[in-house]
């Protein structure tokens, strides 16, 4: 089968190119699924490290990856640990991760290569989880939220990475949105002029995270996991070479709480910019402050988001995989 022949290229290159002596680092669930043709979902790592405190993280991530699993689909946790990357963490891996906490480098893009050579341990952003995924030919990864362009980006030039790997990286990324703590109107539009697809689940507007709505609309809706699985197939299959965005709006129940969090997340950024943090500081210190400003709600909407993302990502997965399943059986060519 050519999507099969093809993941066992990928997956050869990464433990050949990276680290010869430990093949085992993509787990063997991981990569039985990836080379029999089966629904896989990335995910990323600084969730456990940076997102919450221990023992939640480690807990989150667990129940997280038991999502995946109940909707059909192998999850795919990256990181990076002893200087080598990993595709799918064992129960131990995680834990490791977990107890680590902020003590783990948070791994974008431009970190990798710098914690690998020197043997560090990594949890990975959006960025660097996507690189990865789509080396080992994992077109799908779940996240809460991206980064983007942070609120007077337009003086400080304080874009994530996470858009500009959405602009040259071929993987599809399921996220609420992107965090509130951003300036929304121009994240979308630095997305546009990177060519990545926007599509929301479900709704003709933009998520913003801990809110349904933004008041941006999108260019493309999607409403089933079998039509996101057409989208991701086609962008693939035309060789764009950028990633998609599939934004999915916060359970309708946890999203009653947005007006106490949008009022946090304005006092935090006061708070922020008193403090000069700013950078790949920013994030972390303003989520850990919303948190504490909300009394918990707003940990407990974020895990409730990453949850939700990971039931319809695993669906998407499946549904992904079983149009690669039709084509192999029918011999029409792919480019997977």
């Amino acid at each position: 089968m050519a999507s099969s022949s093809s993941a066992l290229s990928r997956l050869s290159n990464l433990r050949g190119h990276l680290h010869p002596s430990h093949s085992n680092k993509i787990s063997p669930e991981v990569s039985e699924a990836l080379s029999n043709g089966h629904a896989v979902v990335a995910l990323e790592s600084t969730i456990i490290s940076h997102g919450m405190p221990y023992p939640k993280n480690l807990e989150t991530a667990r129940e997280v990856e038991a999502v995946v699993r109940e909707n059909g689909a192998v999850p795919a946790t990256i990181a990076i640990l002893d200087g080598i990357p990993c595709v799918g963490l064992s129960m131990e891996e995680l834990e490791k991760l977990a107890n680590l906490g902020p003590k783990a480098q948070k791994t974008a893009r431009r970190d990798i290569a710098h914690v690998v050579a020197t043997g560090g341990n990594g949890a990975t952003t959006v960025s660097a989880t996507m690189f990865f995924a789509s080396m080992v030919g994992i077109p799908l990864f779940v996240t809460g939220g991206i980064g983007g362009v942070h609120r007077h980006g337009e003086h400080t030039m304080d874009i994530s990475s996470d858009l500009t790997e959405l602009g040259r990286t071929p993987v599809a990324v399921i996220s609420a949105g992107v965090k509130s703590i951003l300036d929304v109107p121009r994240t979308l539009e630095y997305l546009e002029t990177q060519g990545v697809c926007v599509a929301a689940y479900r709704t003709n507007e933009f998520p913003a995270f801990f809110s349904e709505t933004s008041g941006c609309k999108v260019p493309c809706r999607i409403d089933t996991p079998e039509d996101c699985a057409q989208l991701i197939d086609a962008n693939l299959k035309l060789e764009l070479g950028t990633g998609i965005l599939i934004a999915v709006p916060i359970p309708k129940e946890h999203a009653a709480s947005g007006r106490l969090i949008e009022s946090a997340i304005k006092r935090a950024l006061e708070e922020a910019r008193d403090k000069n943090i700013i950078g790949n500081a920013a994030t972390p210190f303003l989520l850990a402050r919303v948190n504490e400003l909300t009394g918990g709600a707003s940990l407990a909407s974020n895990i409730a988001l990453v949850k939700n993302n990971a039931l319809v990502g695993a669906k998407i997965s499946v549904a992904l995989a079983q149009i690669k399943e039709r084509e192999n059986k029918g011999g029409v060519k792919t480019t997977l």
